[in-house]
């Protein structure tokens, strides 16, 4: 009997021996780096082993047939093998390393964000609106920023040599028609949205994504916040008007309204322009905001709207006449904006949205008066599918409509009626492809057909970023942007073709221990430009896409808010060269609102003893070029230089009340922006000119803010 167990545990050892398949192989990085530690084993069972210094593994099996091999350790992509077991013999297998988003590499040419939920920051949330000489306006801050520049009777954003018409802003990914104030002409403007409403700015200054167009220099992106932390009140007492807003949540819905009223007027009385100006009912505004959110386990419903009525009546010197010149304004803005954004459980999302503007304009020049209305809408759906860390796809398709009529009525030349209708469709798909922790790339390509200019473009867009170290990396960006003729020009010849430019940019980005810095070298290549002959276009006009141009420069930023304490300050710096042959330019030259260097400093200092923060801002701009007539070269002379030190004081009486005082230009800086020439020469043969400068030197502000929230701590400081 014992002889016969004997034989059959021999007989079963036998078969175990020949029923067991070993599995062997070497793991390395695809460079060919051996990698220990690595978790190998067939999937579904406990037979496996980890890799030896020299990357190799072995292990045996009595699992048969078809397998899956899987071979897994942090900072690696999962590997799997599929197939016979016993296929799995002398393997060769690399990984490929996983992408980390908190610090793998990101795509930051020509962009600058601002938000807490953008991984590499330049600027915090809402940070920029707290500089100096910007009073709450954060497209004014954003023009501390590089690539800007300072064009401060304007008050809208100039982008390497691109005019402020070259700049589209969105609010949740949909086109604001009309984002700045009406104004008059030399008296600058300000934006029309209240700070207290975004969680985020991404300001991009060239090379952006191919979700957006129609605008040849940049875009400003403001992204409403999703979830409000708590109901809050806020009071503002100012010396030019005041504000009430106020959040409210029920559960998963909330619902923020903003209002504000100003009035020029006491500030006017106590403190005149005297440069030119002369305000026959100043500067007055009522405005309102609100955003209204409901948010789900997978999506997210956003309804915005927004309400402006601005009036003014100002003369103003003109060197063409002997008295000055009237001007009336009033001005209504109605827009809605509606977005919904929804997350599948198979990494597919969805974004559609849709925005309606009406703006009116009644404007009295002299005996003459205009009439115009624009209606605008913006229809948009987007999907996203995240198809692995490696691999993101955006694509989607967005319609736009303009509706403008406007009628202009002379007493001695009778009414006049210029309108225009178009229909713009447009396609998008661009693609987000990482190939390790240092190297991606986004690809893209934009579409778009407009009914008024009977045209199809198709814009293509590309990306590239690489990251050498933990802290530092490199993007390169091309694109090709186009937009349809401005409305002072298709009003009058709707049959033009589209402006082009090309972004060429070359960024290097380091960011760590509160320091950030950026250095951006760039090309842009202006083609298909709008020329006319005649000072402003007009009916008569001769209108053509001739023109052209360039735009090259450097721009250079730099953030410090560690190394000294409770001090926070930055640094701009931007050279700029452009020239441009274009509306009626006698011949290629640099154009008014483009100087060649701009610098900015702004700090901020919080003294706790004090309990206040105190900021200062400087602003510089070398001399802008003008054409003097009594001169034979075009655009030949320039300005003198412009500077502006501003400075403002926020003291905190409690946690929740803020007492805050700011002045522009503290030190009374005589800046000239330009200069007008009469439109015929004396009897000397010489054409007499004036200076265009601001209505005033300096402007003073004070306000009292008061915040009622649930927590009690709260404030609007980081709105200041």
């Amino acid at each position: 009997m014992r002889n016969q167990l004997l034989f059959i545990i021999t007989l079963l050892n036998f078969s175990l021996m020949f029923g067991q398949t070993t599995v062997s192989g070497v793991v390395t990085t695809n460079k060919n780096v051996p990698i220990s530690g690595a978790n190998v084993y067939l999937e579904g069972t406990y037979d496996g082993a980890s890799t030896a210094e020299d990357g190799s593994f072995s292990f045996e099996t009595t699992e048969s047939g078809t397998q899956t091999l899987v071979i897994s350790i942090l900072s690696y992509e999962p590997h799997y093998e599929v197939g016979d077991v016993t296929y799995f013999s002398n393997l060769k297998i690399q990984l490929q390393e996983s992408i980390n988003t908190l610090t793998g590499v990101t795509l930051t040419a020509g962009t600058f964000e601002a938000g807490d939920n953008s991984k590499v920051s330049v600027l915090k949330p809402l940070d920029i609106v707290t500089t100096a000489g910007a009073a709450g306006d954060f497209v004014a801050a954003l023009q501390t920023l590089p690539g800007t520049t300072t064009v401060n009777e304007d008050g809208r954003l100039f982008v390497r040599g691109g005019e402020a018409g070259e700049t589209q802003v969105f609010i949740d990914g949909l086109r604001v028609f009309q984002p700045f104030n009406a104004t008059a002409n030399n008296i600058p403007t300000r934006g029309r949205f209240s700070p207290f409403l975004f969680k985020g700015i991404t300001f991009s200054t060239g090379g952006y994504s191919a979700e957006y167009g129609q605008a040849l220099s940049s875009i400003l992106l403001l992204n409403t916040t999703d979830v409000p932390d708590q109901d809050k009140t806020d009071i503002s007492m100012m010396s030019v008007g005041g504000g009430l807003g106020h959040t409210k949540i029920w559960g998963d819905e909330s619902l923020s309204i903003n209002t504000s009223y100003i009035n020029l007027a006491p500030y006017e009385a106590l403190i005149p322009s005297d440069q030119g100006v002369e305000w026959n009912s100043p500067y007055e505004s009522i405005a309102g905001e609100a955003v209204f959110r409901s948010r789900r386990d997978k999506s997210m419903f956003k309804l915005y709207a927004g309400f402006n009525h601005a009036e003014l009546d100002i003369a103003q010197e003109d060197i063409n006449f002997e008295d000055y010149v009237r001007f009336g304004l009033t001005n209504n803005n109605l827009y809605f904006n509606s977005s919904y954004k929804y997350y599948f459980d198979n990494d597919w999302s969805i974004h559609t949205g849709g925005a309606v503007s009406w703006d009116t304009n009644a404007i009295g020049v002299q005996e003459n008066t205009v009439d115009a209305k624009e209606t605008a809408t913006h229809l948009k759906f987007k999907a996203r599918k995240i198809f692995s860390s490696r691999f993101n796809l955006n694509l989607g398709s967005e319609f736009f409509t303009v509706d403008y009529d406007e009628t202009f009525t002379s007493p001695t030349d009778g009414s006049f009626q210029n309108d225009f209708s178009d229909r713009l469709w447009a396609g998008f798909a661009e693609a987000d492809i990482f190939l390790s922790n240092q190297f991606a790339m986004k690809l893209g390509t934009r579409v778009e057909h407009s009914s008024l200019l009977d045209s199809f473009e198709i814009m293509p867009r590309v990306s590239l970023a690489y990251k050498p170290g933990d802290k530092g990396q490199f993007s390169l960006a091309y694109g090709d942007f186009y937009q349809n003729p401005l409305t002072e020009v298709v009003k009058f010849a709707p049959s033009l073709g589209s402006e082009k430019t090309s972004h060429y940019i070359l960024n290097y980005q380091y960011v760590g221990d509160g320091k950030t810095f950026r250095a951006e070298a760039y090309y842009k290549d202006y083609d298909n430009l709008i020329k006319y002959d005649t000072e402003m276009p007009q009916f008569n006009s001769n209108f053509s896409n001739t023109g052209s141009g360039y735009a090259t420069g450097l721009d250079v930023f730099w953030r410090d808010n560690k190394s000294i304490g409770q001090l926070d300050y930055w640094v701009s710096y931007s050279y700029l060269y452009t020239e441009r042959d274009y509306r009626n330019f006698s011949a290629r030259a640099t154009p008014n609102f483009a100087p060649k260097h701009n610098l900015s400093v702004v700090t901020k200092y919080f003294v706790t003893k004090l309990r206040s923060q105190v900021g200062m801002s400087y602003s510089y701009g070398s001399g802008r070029p003008y054409d003097n007539p009594n001169t034979a070269v075009f655009m030949a002379e320039k300005t003198r230089s412009f500077n502006n030190l501003s400075f403002n004081w926020a003291y905190l009486i409690d946690q929740q009340k803020i007492l805050y005082f700011s002045v522009n230009n503290v030190l009374g800086f005589k800046n000239i922006n330009n200069y007008q020439y009469a439109n015929t020469a004396g009897v000397d043969g010489v054409f007499e000119r004036r200076a265009i400068t601001p209505a005033a030197d300096r402007f003073f502000f004070v306000g009292f803010f008061w915040t009622i929230s649930s927590d009690g701590k709260s404030n609007q400081l980081d709105n200041l």
